[in-house]
């Protein structure tokens, strides 16, 4: 059972809260004294000074409870990475956010922090050290813009791959550099953004990119993942272009034999594009306004990944 609320106590609300980083968002924020209103379609686990409310993003009536009496609103829904339903990433990141916006400016919210995507303006081509003054893809490579989110699900891609005996090619000549940001990095850039978040700050309405800071080649970084669970480095390089034909090739095939047979390619022309470009962003903005660093260092974000995941190890049942 949720332990009360103090009047006094400092209040908010975090949509999405069952999630991935909603959770540890949820965690670190009852670390600093917050009570915490979690709003979100399902239920995943129970905290002391934590209250759930379930129902459907779209449904202003069922979100107004949860936001009630709460200044500060963090909204990180989104729906599955692996979702290929274009209707559902409208309903839940246009239509649901819509929304959230309504909720908020009916009850008087102080402030809404978004968890958004660099991949909003990715368009598969290299980027390098971009800022947020960057335009709007205007051709999105897939439905889901969470980046970091692909990224991440690339690893257990690349560990059945391994395990298959198949991790051996790189994609590319293997010194493209990307961004991997640990979750409790991205976390403090939310409080962060929410405590300084105030009448003329110039934070308002403004995106903010929350990086490592620390630019690493995509392949050295899944060579450490993948020798830190026990299996070999890849070592063969095939040429990016060649490879991100083949995958946009595959998904052409799997677009027209859809309604006959299921087939869903494990690399996407979004992936290739992914593991084979340079796409790493600045933070100087974060810095510069809200006195961002992250706290954890990409080596030891890397160590602590891998002991997440023994069950991923090699030789793991």
């Amino acid at each position: 059972m949720a332990t009360r609320i103090r009047p006094s106590s400092k209040r908010c609300a975090v949509i999405g809260g069952s999630g991935f980083l909603g959770r540890h968002l949820v965690e670190r924020l009852l670390e600093r004294g917050y009570a915490v209103a979690v709003f979100d379609i399902r239920q995943t686990y129970e905290l002391p000074g934590v209250t759930f409310h379930l129902g459907d993003l779209c449904d202003t009536q069922a979100l107004l409870p949860a936001l009630k009496d709460t200044p500060l609103v963090f909204h990180c829904a989104s729906p599955a990475p692996a979702s290929d339903d274009r209707a559902l990433f409208q309903r839940v990141n246009v239509q649901g956010t819509r929304t959230v916006i309504q909720a908020c400016t009916q009850l008087g919210v102080q402030k809404l922090v978004l968890t958004s995507s660099a991949s909003v303006v990715f368009e598969g081509t290299d980027i390098k050290d971009g800022s947020e003054d960057l335009p709007y893809a205007k051709k999105p490579m897939d439905y889901y813009t969470e980046t970091k989110i692909q990224q991440e699900k690339l690893v257990p891609i690349l560990v059945d791959t391994a395990r298959r005996g198949k991790m051996k090619f790189i994609i590319g000549d293997g010194t493209n550099l990307v961004d991997f940001t640990f979750v409790e990095n991205v976390v403090h850039g939310h409080i962060l953004a929410a405590e300084h978040l105030r009448p003329e700050s110039p934070l308002c309405g403004k995106p903010y990119h929350i990086t490592n800071d620390e630019p690493i080649r995509f392949w050295d970084f899944m060579s450490e993942v993948l020798v830190g669970l026990g299996y070999a480095a890849p070592r063969y390089h095939l040429p990016y272009m060649l490879v991100y034909g083949l995958a946009l090739l595959l998904w052409v095939v799997a677009l027209v034999l859809g309604p006959l047979v299921s087939f869903k390619p494990t690399f996407t022309p979004m992936r290739v594009a992914l593991a084979g470009t340079h796409h790493y962003y600045s933070c100087e903005r974060a810095k510069r306004d809200m006195g961002y660093r992250p706290p954890v260092g990409l080596t030891e974000a890397i160590a602590r990944t891998v002991a997440s995941y023994p069950h991923l190890r090699h030789g793991a049942a």
